[in-house]
Order: C-alpha cells, then sequence, then structure tokens
C-alpha cells in the first residue's frame, strides 16, 4: 500500500459537507484553511512507535527510538528479535515496552496478525486485531486507523484533547463526566476524522487556549 496521508484543500468536498452540517465545524475550517498531514509510514514501525512513545515525553521517545534504531537497524519484526531484551533496555525502554515489542513482534511474524490486510476489515475489526497485542489499547488503534489507514470516520472519544476541543469549539457547559464530543460527534458523520483533524489543529495553533471564543478570532 503507498503511504497514507490528508491533504485537504478549501475546496475538498469533503470540507464542503462538514461544513453544510455543522456551522460551527465549518467556521473552524475556514479559519483554520488547508490541512495536510506527514505519511507515518509501515505500518508495524507506526505501531512500535506508538509503544515506544507511550506515557514519556516527545523529546524522550525522539531520543530512545533512535537509539532502538541504532540497534535494530530498522522497526521491523525481524529486527527487532534479533536484538536482546538487555540492549533494547539499554537503549531506555522499560521491561513493559520491550514485552510490548515483543507481543508485537511475534504476532506479526506467526501471521496472527497481517498488517497490510487490515486495510480490509471494518474498523471494529482492526480495533479488535490490534487491541489483542500488548500494550496498545483502543486510542492508539483509533489512531491507526485515522492516521495509518486513512478511515474518514473515526473519532476516538477517549482523546482528552478532541473533548477539550469540541467543548471549547460549541462553547459547551462543563461537564463531570468530561462528554463534549458525544453531544456534537454526530453531525460529522462520514467525514469525523476530517473533524478531528481539525479540532487537534486548533489547539496546534493555539485557538483552543486563546481564552477566545470561535466568534470572537473569526472577527477580531
Amino acid at each position: 500500500m503507498n503511504p497514507i496521508s490528508f491533504h485537504l484543500q478549501m475546496d475538498d468536498p469533503r470540507l464542503a459537507a462538514l461544513s453544510e452540517a455543522d456551522d460551527r465545524m465549518g467556521a473552524l475550517i475556514s479559519l483554520i484553511g488547508e490541512i495536510k498531514t506527514a505519511p507515518q509510514g509501515p505500518h508495524f514501525a507506526a505501531l512500535a512507535r506508538s509503544i515506544i512513545s507511550q506515557q514519556i515525553s516527545v523529546k524522550a521517545a525522539a531520543t530512545i527510538r533512535g537509539r532502538v534504531l541504532e540497534l535494530a537497524g530498522e522497526l521491523s519484526p525481524d529486527a527487532l528479535s534479533a536484538v536482546n531484551d538487555e540492549a533494547l533496555r539499554g537503549a531506555g525502554l522499560s521491561a513493559s515496552k520491550v514485552a510490548y515489542l515483543r507481543d508485537l513482534s511475534g504476532k506479526v511474524q506467526s501471521g496472527e496478525i497481517v498488517l497490510d490486510r487490515l486495510h480490509e476489515k471494518s474498523d471494529n475489526a482492526v480495533i479488535q486485531a490490534l487491541t489483542s497485542i500488548k500494550g496498545i489499547g483502543r486510542w492508539t488503534a483509533e489512531m491507526f486507523l485515522i492516521f495509518g489507514l486513512g478511515r474518514e470516520n473515526v473519532v476516538s472519544v477517549g482523546d482528552a484533547g478532541l473533548q477539550r476541543a469540541a467543548k471549547w469549539l460549541y462553547d459547551l457547559e462543563e461537564r463531570v463526566d468530561r462528554k463534549y464530543l458525544q453531544q456534537v460527534m454526530d453531525l460529522w458523520s462520514p467525514y469525523s476524522s476530517i473533524a478531528s483533524l481539525y479540532l487537534w489543529e486548533a489547539i496546534n495553533i493555539g485557538h483552543v487556549d486563546s481564552g477566545q471564543t470561535l466568534s470572537e478570532l473569526l472577527y477580531k
């Protein structure tokens, strides 16, 4: 498969459909403009990077990934399997992350999970397959659906950033359960992933934490 990425230009019919279905999302799209994501690369490497990066800073994750690559040469099942546990621990991986990478490698090598065939499966089937791997939870599987397979109708309701951005965009009242996405995400189908990209970008460029509402940003 060719690497997947999103390149959303303002004349994209998917953006038009989102804007027609949801005025606020349409206004956010107009405010942000074009979005382009980087291809994630080979599926195994993407999943291995996700495991390595869990619960540590971006800088620390990059350092450890670099060390692992120096040891293995590449992030592939055979390459990682050729590196012993002690060396991987020495690169900065915890014992649990080493075990997770071993489980990922083993399931791919045995054919229990065929990563190059996941595009043939439904979203739920992909999530079920990936979460059978130790260390891969639903959020990671959902990110793989969006950025690895290019699925267009995925909302990760467990993503705290998306929940926060939805609260800001729709000016929603504070909730103890933090379920802001659940109040609005039905508006985005069948392009929920694209709506999510715009919510993440609203965080990345500072709109959500600016102290200004969407209307104030649009008309300042």
